[in-house]
């Protein structure tokens, strides 16, 4: 707890349904109506919480990408640059809702900020020889033989796929800390951060995507969050997802989680980095991690509802 405020501090980590809902296009329409669930919700907790949000940028850098491929006359753009402009994006979506909600909420002199972000990570990780995250449009057989970069077969075609290493510090954090201090609202590491290389006292972009999960876990220890609370589409994790014996887990220790991780059964691609965002998160020194549902982001901070992963 921060003394001088006498408030926790809480990061929210909203996934892409934040955004955009199963079946929908995506218009900025539809964007800016679905975030008003969970800004509702934060602008509440800011009376009593010093707020940090990230988010995901999945669907955005994917229609970015698109729309790379259907004009031909305009230089592409590296991986690094969409992710920095969908952050930009997003952050000014996210910025321009809340401040709405917080003036309903009787929090209008609030402060907010979005901060483009860096994520180091290192340029030896595994993840570079073996790039496995896919991104992007789908093609044809035929058009993935000529393209530039490494792609894999996917349900409706093959798709690119990007190395996604390991997050290892924030390089703002510093910024971040100093704004929470001065009770500012945080919007930083969307997309999981644009990832860089240290090359002498510099730093350098990579072709690479970070997830978002892994690095507000990694933001959070380094900035002293009390809480870290992952925001998805299922109010709880459950054992068994999909299967006739599915069930909800309200309490996780650390090592059912790791068993649950090493057994497979949060596949990568979906629950498995937030259930270890969670784990590494409670392991750094940090007191809660919750993961639960968009619409449930309040519940769960008073402890009425989600997944809380425990030290015990």
């Amino acid at each position: 707890m921060n003394p001088e405020k006498g408030k926790d501090t809480l990061l929210v980590a909203l996934g892409g349904n934040a955004l955009i809902r199963p079946g929908e296009e995506g218009t900025i329409k539809q964007q800016f109506a679905n975030l008003r669930v969970p800004m509702g919700q934060i602008a509440q907790l800011a009376r009593n919480h010093r707020i940090v949000i990230t988010h995901g940028n999945g669907p955005q850098v994917g229609n970015l990408l698109l729309q790379q491929e259907s004009c031909r006359e305009i230089p592409r753009l590296p991986l690094e640059i969409l992710v920095a402009q969908t952050q930009g994006q997003i952050g000014y979506m996210i910025e321009s809702t809340l401040d709405g909600e917080l003036a309903w909420a009787g929090e209008a002199g609030r402060r907010l900020v979005s901060l483009i972000s860096y994520v180091v990570v290192d340029e030896e990780d595994p993840a570079f020889s073996e790039p496995s995250k896919p991104v992007g449009p789908f093609y044809s057989e035929e058009e993935a033989r000529g393209l530039p970069w490494p792609v894999r077969r996917s349900g409706r075609g093959f798709r690119r796929v990007v190395a996604s290493p390991r997050p290892i510090s924030i390089v703002e954090k510093g910024e971040i800390k100093a704004l929470l201090d001065l009770d500012f609202i945080v919007i930083c590491c969307g997309g999981g951060g644009i990832p860089v290389v240290r090359e002498g006292r510099a730093f350098h972009g990579v072709d690479a995507v970070i997830d978002k999960d892994l690095a507000s876990a990694c933001l959070a220890t380094e900035v002293g969050v009390d809480m870290l609370l992952i925001a998805t589409d299922v109010p709880r994790v459950c054992l068994g997802f999909g299967t006739p014996g599915e069930r909800p887990v309200e309490r996780m220790t650390i090592a059912e989680a790791r068993r649950h991780l090493a057994d497979g059964e949060f596949p990568p691609g979906s629950m498995g980095p937030k259930v270890e965002a969670a784990v590494q998160f409670i392991e750094g020194g940090g007191r809660r991690a919750v993961i639960t549902a968009i619409d449930a982001i309040a519940e769960a901070v008073a402890g009425r509802g989600g997944t809380e992963i425990v030290a015990g």
